[in-house]
């Protein structure tokens, strides 16, 4: 009997010990570039990563961006959000990682997979598809726990560098004219038009509510609502502009 009882427990110390270290997490810092990337948001992951954590309760902060003492100070407080490409001939392969201040993978994702042939296509869509991996996973504001169906992490991953914020662009906002714009549907998503009427940016639906990948036919971005007000955001010279925008849908 005793015997049974210790296996027991000692089943419940290794069912325990497997489960992902996330309580006590608010923030999440997201890096202005992937490290496989040659660009600043290329294909707009990095502000689909921010939006899609942000839709799930948490406060994130890129690295390039102020952020406040309270993490600033203590950088434990805080996780790190990481994309690893796996591609081969024909398909694109993203992993979402989660890792504490020690670079230590707290939380990893499926890896996520698109066979589409144009990568802008093809790596939101991968992107999307390891981000079904976070569908229960969000932080409850006033709870210190994190509730996640992510695949817990290999205690023995290798460990990388947490990015720093230190010297790095502050984010601007800029207010344009609000004009207003009338979201036309298309097979994935909407188009924008003016009153002219002239086509002014499309829309790309992802798997975050009020979340698009846009194009204005200068930039790649995501268009995305906050506080009921709808924003353009995109990169220019390494520094992450908002620009606002009044959309009929």
């Amino acid at each position: 009997m005793k015997r049974y009882l210790f296996i027991i427990l000692l089943a419940i110390s290794f069912s325990v010990q497997a489960q992902p270290n996330t309580s006590n997490y608010k923030y999440i810092i997201v890096p202005e570039k992937f490290s496989f990337l040659k660009q600043v948001n290329q294909y707009g992951l990095n502000t689909l990563t921010k939006a899609f954590f942000e839709e799930k309760g948490f406060t994130v902060y890129f690295d390039n961006a102020e952020i406040p003492e309270e993490i600033a100070s203590d950088r434990c407080k805080a996780l790190v959000a990481e994309l690893q490409e796996n591609n081969s001939m024909f398909v694109t392969n993203l992993t979402l990682l989660l890792k504490d201040c020690k670079g230590a993978v707290v939380v990893k994702s499926k890896a996520g997979k698109s066979r589409e042939k144009e990568y802008q296509t093809s790596y939101n869509l991968a992107l999307k598809d390891a981000f079904t991996s976070f569908n229960d996973f969000k932080y409850v504001a006033g709870s210190p726990t994190m509730v996640t169906s992510a695949v817990p992490a290999n205690v023995n991953t290798e460990t990388k560098t947490v990015p720093s914020a230190v010297n790095q662009p502050i984010a601007i906002k800029t207010e344009q004219p609000e004009a207003l714009l009338y979201a036309q549907p298309i097979s994935n998503g909407y188009q924008l038009i003016d009153a002219t009427p002239k086509i002014v940016m499309t829309l790309l639906k992802t798997s975050v509510a009020d979340c698009y990948i846009s194009n204005n036919g200068n930039e790649n971005g995501i268009v995305l609502k906050k506080n009921g007000t709808w924003f353009f955001e995109y990169y220019k010279n390494n520094v992450l502009v908002s620009e606002k925008l009044s959309i009929k849908f």
